[in-house]
């Protein structure tokens, strides 16, 4: 296994350094061209409505020349074109004119529509990121209105030697065309290009990037947030821990002396239902495929947590997570095959090519379904984020050759894996009937207690996150992130152990799903938090955007359920196990 998961790793950063390296030394001569390329357009607030560039009437060449982009790029919703700006190394230029095009009516509009919404772009310039608004309008909207496109954009070039090491845009504020009238108007598109030399080295140019998004005082208190966070549910975790400890020995000292008194004494607590405990929950076939996924993801996340950590994924190297997840997901569809065939083999199950199915489907399918709605609706809205047909061929075929045989490969090895359930006690023929419980034992009430503590230990960290993925934040940080994700793992376990215990001193045996709902259900909190975060801590409007934005998350929050929920299982599992394995069985 350990050589398996050190190829896996090399074949994902073989697929990531093959699709995201630049194609050149990025070394250049006086007078030698820099590539500039134009990627694209939306509103500001609504990061997922993005457009190509040239759907606004900007000078365009007559042949427009799109860029060859990697699987990543493509996800991204990147759409890279060459720009009409000619911005030559070490070569200055003053207002100079890049055309004069009469707008019509319906350019004016357009034009108008766009700045209305806060419309930006952005470029690329030797593989750095720009950004600037396309134009201004007031901040009060009255019947008197103003709107303004930018006509002369300003480019501040630094570079060091041979390299370009800092690229700046902005506009200026004194030449602007006035767009309020629905009228035919003459624009003279301009721009200006400014060198100035640097000591930044070549490898640093980089960090600009990073550190703009992180500012000192701002670290302070995230890392002091986080902190204040982990350490109080960590407290309470342990109190929990400690209070578990101290009943589960005066159990085992109990019962211990109630073996050495007569038989006829009836025995009580969750030794009572020893002979139902390890009784396999219903619907085997999902449960060992809701196992086999959830284990999937949780090997997913910690590749990619990986690569994070050793730096692959620096600001703006574009596509980079989106090709690691595909590539990676793929790679480790062979994980939840073993996993879920192994598991429903130890449950006595017969049908394991059909369990096998159900768990290539289980997260595949509602993640197809909904990409198959928002990709129609993203070529409704004729936007980047709509994928081509040649990169939903690309995908489909990593599925069809990759993930299937994976899957099939794996699910096959766990079949041969011969291994028995291991229950420290003997199960009887007939089910004891569970006595009626309180309300606040039951499914819903639990799983609202389990998924509250391992949520708070992680909601600081949500608004960072949601901020870098649904704004225009740059996360950065992934040791605070990677730190996070451990305590949710610890706090998830523990809790659910919790919850499992006092759900069989109630005499109640039926722990198998409770335990896996239990584990999972702050992915339904996370949600939840979406609500707020989309009401409360946005700006984002529109049909487009409201379907990007709850279709992926509430995917997002099902891959949480899953991986949680296994994590919550597991951990019961190991517990159940011990704590049966420590006292007399009859």
């Amino acid at each position: 296994m350990a050589a398996a998961n050190l190829l896996l790793l090399g074949l994902a950063l073989l697929l990531l350094g093959c699709g995201c390296a630049a194609a050149d030394s990025h070394r250049y001569r006086p007078g030698d061209p820099v590539p500039l390329y134009a990627n694209k357009v939306g509103p500001f607030h609504n990061p997922s409505e993005t457009y190509r560039y040239f759907d606004l009437p900007f000078c365009a060449p007559d042949k427009v020349k799109d860029k060859i982009e990697a699987l990543g790029e493509v996800l991204n919703g990147d759409r890279l074109v060459d720009a009409p700006y000619k911005l030559d190394f070490c070569v200055d230029h003053d207002a100079r004119s890049v055309c004069t095009r009469k707008l019509t009516k319906d350019d004016v509009v357009k034009f108008r529509n766009a700045v209305s919404k806060d419309y930006y772009f952005q470029m690329y310039y030797d593989d750095l990121p720009l950004w600037g608004f396309i134009g201004t309008k007031p901040e009060k909207a009255d019947a008197g209105d103003k709107y303004y496109l930018y006509r002369h954009i300003i480019f501040d070039i630094h570079y060091n030697n041979d390299r370009v090491i800092e690229v700046n845009v902005h506009t200026d504020q004194n030449s602007v065309v006035d767009l309020t009238e629905d009228k035919e108007v003459d624009v003279e598109f301009l721009y200006t290009a400014k060198w100035k030399e640097t000591q930044t080295p070549f490898e640093k140019r980089m960090e600009k990037y990073s550190s703009s998004s992180v500012m000192p005082h701002h670290l302070e208190v995230h890392w002091f947030s986080i902190i204040n966070s982990c350490v109080t549910v960590l407290l309470l975790t342990g109190f929990l821990a400690t209070i578990l400890m101290r009943v589960l020995k005066n159990d085992f000292v109990k019962y211990a002396h109630d073996e050495e008194e007569p038989d006829d004494q009836e025995e009580t607590g969750w030794k009572y239902i020893h002979g139902d405990v390890f009784r396999f929950p219903s619907n085997k076939s999902l449960f060992s495929a809701a196992l086999g996924t959830g284990t999937q993801l949780f090997a997913l996340t910690t590749f990619i947590f990986l690569l994070a950590l050793v730096g692959v994924f620096y600001p703006y190297n574009r596509g980079a997570l989106f090709t690691a997840l595909v590539v990676i997901y793929a790679l480790t569809s062979g994980i939840a095959g073993y996993s879920a065939t192994s598991f429903y083999c130890q449950l006595e199950g017969k049908n394991w090519v059909r369990n096998l199915l159900l768990t290539g489907c289980l997260f595949c399918g509602p993640l197809f379904l909904t990409f198959c709605f928002l990709n129609t609706v993203a070529i409704a809205y004729n936007s980047t984020a709509a994928l081509p047909f040649g990169t939903i061929c690309v995908i489909m075929l990593i599925w069809m050759l990759v993930t299937f045989p994976l899957l099939v490969l794996g699910g096959i090895a766990g079949k041969n894996s011969k291994n028995d359930f291991q229950a420290p006690c003997r199960t009887t023929k007939f089910p004891r009937e569970v006595p009626p419980l309180a309300w606040y034992r039951k499914t819903i009430p639990q799983m609202a207690m389990a998924g509250f503590l391992p949520f708070s230990a992680i909601y600081i960290e949500l608004y960072y996150i949601f901020a870098s993925i649904w704004g225009h934040r740059i996360y950065t940080i992934y040791s605070i992130l990677f730190i996070v994700f451990i305590i949710l793992l610890i706090v998830t376990a523990f809790i659910t152990v919790a919850l499992t215990y006092f759900q069989l001193t109630a005499e109640d045996h039926e722990w198998w799903w409770r335990s896996f709902l239990c584990g999972g259900s702050t992915g339904f909190f996370v949600f939840a938090y979406c609500l707020y975060y989309y009401h409360k801590r946005s700006d984002m409007s529109g049909f487009m955007q409201t379907s990007f934005f709850f279709g992926y998350m509430a995917c997002i929050c099902y891959a949480f359920f899953l991986m949680l929920g296994m994590v919550g299982f597991r951990a019961s599992l190991l517990f159940v196990r011990h704590i049966y394995k420590s006292i007399k069985c009859e």
